[in-house]
């Protein structure tokens, strides 16, 4: 079993590597086995520390059953228990998270990535409750909360996560959605029991509160901002840090709309050609010309990036 202090650095959020035929909502078999071994390898090798599978950049939500399970058996069978696996199983009722756990039986897989069921919003004690099922049915699974008000409509309180936490196989958090001042007080109660993996973007502020790592979808064009981000903040080179952020995410940048945030992501992966993800699943199949262009734009400087980190990150990993 894992403890927090297992995972940390830079978490790479997984695409659900897909086959030529996957935009057909006719297919029945759309991961691509091939494309996920190479991808997953090469990004463990060139360094992630902990891998993710099926969030919402992940596909959770456009995957049959039978995918799923083939994508968790699979990305264990790649990741050869190198890094932390941890298997997104979020879905719209726990019978069906329940189900999914169940599909992770016989792969070394370390725990579940989940998030409260959405479409409805829940109350915050059946959000609770929902974790206190899980968490008996699937003793011998690590537990990452993912929390993500935007698209699972809750908002769990420090409260609340103190609470889900009492459970130890509670080891960690996707989260990107506190406050520096409520962050800090959760950590404060938390007592290290468990990491949060804040966003890219966060962790050069939020080390300094206590952050173990960060989660990204950006390092599947190429991971060597990220990881000479987790270089620098592992340095204590906060200011460093903060200049690597700045690259990553440069002011001004366009607001990423919702409606194509994760679909313009594994577009722009593709084009970035560091792995190849595959085509888009339905039905987020017809995606407009300027969000494609801008994703050409992203992709052209993120290369810059990588030619500008590339070195650093070898030395480093020397």
């Amino acid at each position: 079993m894992l403890s927090a202090q297992d995972i940390s650095g830079l978490m790479a959020m997984m695409p659900a590597f897909a086959t030529d035929d996957a935009g057909d909502y006719r297919a029945r078999s759309t991961i691509d086995v091939g494309r996920l071994h190479a991808g997953v390898d090469r990004m463990i090798r060139d360094g992630a520390n902990v891998i993710s599978t099926t969030g919402s950049f992940g596909e959770c939500h456009t995957l049959m059953m039978d995918e799923f399970r083939t994508l968790a058996h699979e990305t264990a069978a790649v990741n050869k228990q190198r890094v932390p696996l941890f298997a997104g199983v979020t879905s719209t009722h726990t019978r069906e998270v329940y189900e999914k756990c169940k599909l992770l039986e016989g792969a070394k897989i370390d725990g579940v990535l989940v998030g409260v069921p959405y479409y409805f919003p829940s109350s915050i004690e059946n959000a609770m409750r929902f974790y206190k099922d899980i968490g008996e049915a699937f003793p011998h699974l690590n537990i990452m909360i993912y929390h993500n008000p935007a698209l699972h409509n809750v908002t769990l309180p420090v409260e609340a996560v103190t609470q889900i936490a009492q459970n130890p196989r509670v080891v960690a958090m996707k989260d990107s959605h506190r406050s520096a001042e409520e962050f800090e007080r959760l950590q404060k109660i938390l007592e290290g029991r468990m990491t949060i993996m804040v966003n890219q973007n966060q962790i050069a502020d939020y080390a300094r509160l206590g952050a173990r790592g960060f989660w990204s979808i950006d390092a599947w064009m190429g991971p060597w901002p990220q990881l000479a981000l987790r270089e620098a903040v592992r340095n204590g080179d906060y200011a460093r840090a903060q200049a690597i952020t700045a690259d990553i995410s440069p002011l001004g940048s366009p607001k990423k709309n919702l409606s194509w945030r994760e679909t313009a992501s594994k577009v722009g992966i593709r084009l970035a050609g560091y792995v190849d993800p595959g085509p888009l699943r339905p039905p987020f199949v017809e995606v407009p010309a300027d969000v494609v262009e801008g994703q050409k734009a992203r992709v052209a400087y993120w290369k810059t990036l990588c030619a500008k980190y590339a070195p650093e990150s070898a030395a480093a990993a020397q």
